[in-house]
């Protein structure tokens, strides 16, 4: 294997010349620049990444904090942040909170250990004065789907509201106003501003709100047919459910298939999120996309652009899109 002295010979610069370079520091002319890395390709040489570190006062490893790493919705997220970041030759450690509060600082606690560069956290259980003590130990942090007015700028969030009257208003388009709601934990901001929206859509249609139409469930797959069961025993007369994402819709297709009632006729469903079962389902499940690869990748960049201290305009409000499937049966009122 070679070493940097060869890569200093071959270049005819400096170790502390071949080290500003690799470590992409200013104050080297393009020339000596490109020469440093010619060398380096010729003789494929490989830096050693702790020399690199403490070389840089970088762990060139970027920590990543979200709810479970189970599923697909995490794990897309998860992989396109971590794209980017070995695009920039970084490393991701990403780590989960398993939606508990203890936990979720134990990731933070283990991330700070290794010294990370950066921190991207989707987080449903710590406080705002929780992450704005994080930033303070690491300024290069990004939040997702949450806003924090001190640090609005490094926050990224889907409108979840446009979303929850999206769904809602595609099924009052379609006849339906007996609609069903199942929700995730209040306690989530997704939860509580997709069923604003969910409201909104109503109100546009001047429908009165009835809360006996919405039932709180859970957002994981395990046990999502309970909610569905509590909402189909307390209306008889719903003709669609609007579920706040596609694990519960998932139950609700489990629930009706129980009981012999047929998605997409004798009751319609839309779902949240876009999850890759939803178009392989049957009937396919009309649902709210939820760019959630965009997310990944967008605050990334954002994280990377901070430890360069360079300017990157993240946006700070994704859109969500209406996916048309075959779940929704025009009624006529």
């Amino acid at each position: 294997m070679s070493s940097i002295k060869e890569v200093c010979e071959l270049a005819k610069v400096s170790k502390s010349t071949v080290s500003r370079v690799l470590n992409d520091h200013p104050g080297v002319s393009e020339e000596t620049r490109e020469k440093v890395i010619q060398a380096v390709k010729q003789l494929g040489y490989r830096p050693n990444a702790t020399a690199q570190a403490l070389a840089s006062n970088r762990s060139n490893c970027i920590g990543m904090l979200v709810h479970t790493i189970a599923g697909t919705f995490f794990s897309y997220l998860v992989s396109a942040a971590e794209q980017t970041v070995r695009q920039d030759n970084l490393y991701l450690i990403a780590t989960s909170g398993q939606e508990s509060w203890d936990r979720e600082v134990d990731s933070i606690v283990f991330l700070q250990s290794k010294q990370v560069d950066g921190l991207i956290i989707h987080s449903g259980e710590l406080s705002d004065y929780d992450i704005l003590e994080i930033v303070k130990e690491i300024p290069a942090t990004v939040l997702l789907n949450r806003s924090i007015p001190e640090i609005a700028e490094n926050c990224i969030c889907l409108d979840d509201e446009l979303g929850g009257y999206l769904a809602t208003k595609h099924l009052l388009e379609n006849g339906h106003t007996r609609i069903g709601c199942i929700s995730g934990p209040m306690r989530s901001r997704d939860s509580r501003e997709r069923l604003l929206g969910y409201r909104k859509a109503l109100a546009e249609y001047d429908i009165e709100f009835d809360s006996n139409l919405v039932v709180e469930g859970h957002f994981r797959l395990p046990d999502n047919d309970v909610a569905p069961r509590r909402l189909l025993d307390r209306n008889t007369d719903i003709t669609a459910i609007f579920c706040l994402n596609d694990h519960i819709a998932l139950g609700v297709y489990d629930v009706l298939k129980q009981r012999n009632i047929i998605v997409g006729d004798e009751i319609s469903v839309v779902g949240f999120d876009n999850s890759i079962f939803s178009a392989h389902l049957d009937p396919k499940l009309t649902t709210v996309n939820f760019p959630i690869k965009t997310m990944g990748r967008e605050a990334a960049k954002k994280v990377l652009s901070i430890i360069k201290n360079i300017n990157y305009p993240m946006p700070h409000t994704l859109a969500p899109e209406l996916i048309v499937r075959n779940s929704v049966k025009k009624i006529n009122g």
